[in-house]
């Protein structure tokens, strides 16, 4: 998840969510576990996820997705979004 993939992944992300309906109550829960890298742009495209209508959380945050959100400051916001499976 960096700026070189972040609009195949905003664009992939986008699909599955709308494939998963528009059920408001419906929990989406999107692993994490496989992010080898992550920047400040695949941040604000996880960040952004806040203006969709549904609850989403992450699961199993990688490393390398822990490591980033500490290097931004971002380490109590990544807490509020994570199951730990």
């Amino acid at each position: 998840m960096t700026i070189y993939s972040a609009v195949e992944t905003r664009d992939a992300l986008l699909a599955w969510i709308t494939e998963q309906g528009t059920q408001s109550d419906k929990l989406l829960e999107i692993s994490a576990a496989q992010v080898r890298e992550v920047d400040g742009s695949g941040l604000q495209l996880l960040a952004s996820l806040a203006h969709i209508d549904q609850s989403w959380q992450l699961l199993n945050p990688s490393n390398a997705l822990i490591e980033a959100c500490k290097t931004l400051g971002l380490s109590a916001w990544l807490a509020q979004q994570t199951a730990i499976a």
